[in-house]
């Protein structure tokens, strides 16, 4: 049975909207310094096709997406698959089938370092629960908001733990869940009702319960990283932030970057994307984090209706079953004693 369109599918929907088109908007600066992305660019204020030859999104067109969303899908797709235990085999079987269908496609957006080096470890017989203890990029986070979606926020010990199980194959750090702890706490709040002001702190406190799990490998406060990049966004700029924070793809950069940047575009979705596919490197993930966010705490609504139309259209994105798919799981999840 269909979900009705409430608050919380409207939000739900805008997650998983705000992933592609933040992705979508920071595709053909992905990798760029800033001052490479004003010299082939200028400023991008909407999507636009690579430039040519560019060293990850050769082939693309303007308004496709990348790894950030489809593996965003992929996950969502395995929690409604696996709505128990999470399914470490399943979920390394179906990274490895995309990687394999990126490639065929002839595109060069492939496994990040993390996940890359957590696969061939589990193919060559190592545990999944040993394999992501090394991985600290932003790979977990930016694909988390399915769990955000799909879990409740009133329990945060609960939803962390949900969070750690995605994490567990590749990216089972205390850098990466805590980070995408942060992420997933936001936008199962925004799904909630809370705004994004209204959610940092639940997002603040998930970080910190994330950090006390997996590998003590890397950032052990990204609190407050995130409590950083705020401060920053609160009184200046995306340069300011990409220079004080960081762009890269390591957690502790990236995902706090992401936050300052909703807090920069005053939580509006779009003028979010495009602030991060402006602010230099990692662009496409710091914009579908931020979307992700920015989506969750003020609903699809929030989107131009065009620009949502065309990345929908021309990636053939189905994403209205899944948003129903994930809500009716975190029913079920709130429901359970």
């Amino acid at each position: 049975m269909a979900v009705a369109v409430t608050r919380e599918f409207d939000r739900a929907l805008g997650a998983l909207t705000g992933v592609a088109l933040g992705d979508a908007l920071g595709m053909p600066s992905q990798t760029l310094p800033r001052e490479a992305i004003i010299a082939a660019y200028g400023r991008i204020a909407d999507f636009v096709d690579p430039v040519a030859d560019h060293p990850v999104s050769h082939g693309l067109k303007a308004g496709m997406v990348t790894d950030d969303t489809e593996q965003t899908l992929i996950l969502a797709d395995l929690l409604l698959r696996s709505p128990g235990a999470f399914d470490d085999r399943a979920w390394a079987d179906a990274l490895l089938k995309w990687e394999r269908d990126v490639r065929a496609r002839g595109l060069r957006d492939l496994l990040g370092p993390s996940s890359k080096r957590a696969l061939d470890a589990l193919l060559a017989g190592v545990p999944a629960s040993e394999t992501g203890r090394a991985g600290t990029t932003n790979g977990a986070a930016m694909r988390i908001a399915p769990v955000g979606i799909a879990t409740p926020p009133d329990d945060p010990a609960a939803l962390v733990a949900r969070v750690a199980e995605a994490c567990r194959v590749t990216h089972s750090t205390r850098e990466a869940i805590s980070s995408a702890a942060a992420v997933a706490m936001v936008v199962s709040l925004g799904v909630s009702g809370a705004s994004f002001d209204a959610a940092i702190a639940g997002a603040l406190d998930a970080a910190k319960l994330g950090a006390a799990l997996g590998a003590p490998v890397g950032e052990a406060d990204m609190a407050g990283r995130i409590m950083a990049a705020l401060r920053i966004a609160e009184g200046g700029s995306a340069e300011d932030l990409a220079a004080r924070i960081g762009t890269s793809v390591a957690s502790r950069e990236s995902v706090p970057a992401a936050f300052g940047v909703v807090l920069l575009a005053k939580g509006d979705p779009w003028q979010a994307g495009l602030i991060a596919a402006n602010i230099g490197d990692d662009t496409d993930t710091i914009g579908a984090i931020a979307c992700a966010m920015a989506g969750a705490c003020s609903g699809l609504s929030a989107f131009p209706a065009d620009k949502v139309e065309r990345v929908v259209t021309l990636n053939h994105l189905s994403l209205r079953p899944l948003a129903e798919g994930l809500l009716a799981l975190r029913a079920a999840r709130g429901a359970a004693p």
